[in-house]
């Protein structure tokens, strides 16, 4: 069961927002099993199906040969990713115990194993909290190998930004490693849940089932909150779960951690990479969400994007904010001329052009914009 916390210790008004499920995923859903596990490893399925060969002659080898299989299988899961750690980048050091692993500003492929969101952790006197589980168990593992070169203390905390696979398909291996304490949104833990198998799928396919497959759904294990979270961490310091509204995705959480002054921005913060509108992203709350952020977190705190590298606030808000105010004013320009969607795709969006994947967001952006204002052309 899903325990549900609501809480506001920044003192901010909590807004409730209410949404569906992605009508694409919807669709994909009535014809998946939302509770697929992970196939079993075919050495363990071998042992198992060996057991079955030898119950027909000897009831102590076939005992055996099962107790065999179901203890290695216990082992695989209890050490979460059996493997070469992939060769992701370092983690860089962003301030006393706060380190990011920058992923890849481009979309997830096999090449960038699905790391192309960064993933961050924050060295306490108790433990270590994570930020993002991976897209994969691999991908996990591969982080937590990281983590272990910098602290031998223990992974006690995670978090995740949101529903999308890079933020979550990881989640199982923390969980067979022995983390209790993992966190989320309702929202986003509601949606990755419904979604699940079209998730494991989408990212199986674009970025290889091998390192996929055994991603397990693991939403039950989440404390859910909505609003903001305060989580004691020890040592006289907490970490702040913070949604300041919809955007990006419907739901999603930022991490700030007072006694360093670091705010993990989550999907709500793009710096350098060029943000990216889905069918899901309400642009106009983005906007609203993101000045919500600047007007509770100090101007002078250290930001670690959910996409790009670490920097100040007032380059991440030149970055991802004056974006949306610049595209949000354009946008409503064409449409007060009685211009049509060509034309909003036509608006000067040069300035940006440096910034990866502009060449496949930029025009879909400013369209997005122009329907949810409109309703698109007729």
């Amino acid at each position: 069961m899903k325990k549900r916390v609501r809480k506001s210790l920044l003192g901010a008004m909590v807004t409730t927002f209410v949404f569906t499920v992605n009508p694409i995923y919807a669709t994909e859903l009535a014809a998946v099993d939302i509770t697929q596990k992970a196939p079993d490893d075919p050495y363990v399925a071998g042992f198992k199906a060996y057991a079955q060969e030898l119950k027909a002659f000897s009831s102590i080898m076939q005992d055996a040969s099962q107790a065999y299989a179901n203890d290695v299988q216990k082992t695989e899961q209890k050490v979460g990713y059996i493997g070469k750690a992939l060769p992701i980048p370092q983690a860089v050091k962003v301030a006393d115990g706060v380190y990011t692993v920058v992923g890849s500003m481009i979309w997830h492929n096999p090449a960038n194993y699905g790391l192309n969101n960064n993933l961050s952790f924050i060295v306490f006197d108790d433990g270590v909290f994570v930020f993002n589980a991976g897209a994969n168990p691999a991908l996990a593992y591969s982080l937590h190998q990281q983590i272990k070169k910098v602290t031998n203390k223990p992974v006690k905390w995670l978090a995740v930004e949101n529903n999308q696979g890079h933020a979550y398909l990881g989640a199982s291996y923390w969980v067979d490693v022995g983390v209790k304490n993992l966190y989320s949104s309702t929202l986003a833990n509601d949606q990755f849940n419904d979604a699940f198998s079209a998730i494991k799928q989408e990212w199986s396919t674009r970025v290889g089932k091998d390192i996929t497959m055994n991603a397990r759904n693991v939403s039950d294990k989440f404390t859910t909150y909505d609003g903001e979270l305060t989580i004691d961490v020890g040592g006289g310091e907490t970490v702040v779960l913070k949604d300041f509204g919809p955007g990006h995705t419907p739901a999603s959480t930022s991490v700030y951690i007072p006694s360093r002054n670091v705010i993990l921005t989550g999907d709500l913060g793009f710096n350098e990479r060029m943000p990216v509108f889905f069918a899901y992203t309400d642009s106009f709350a983005w906007e609203g969400s993101y000045k919500s952020m600047l007007e509770q977190i100090p101007m002078d705190a250290i930001v670690i994007p959910g996409h790009g590298t670490p920097t100040d606030m007032q380059t991440a808000k030149r970055q991802m904010y004056d974006y949306l105010v610049y595209m949000h004013k354009e946008v409503q320009k064409v449409v007060d001329a009685d211009g049509r969607q060509a034309d909003a795709e036509k608006i000067d969006q040069s300035m940006y052009k440096d910034r990866p994947v502009f060449d496949q967001a930029a025009k879909n952006n400013a369209r997005h914009i122009y329907i949810e204002i409109t309703g698109g052309d007729f």
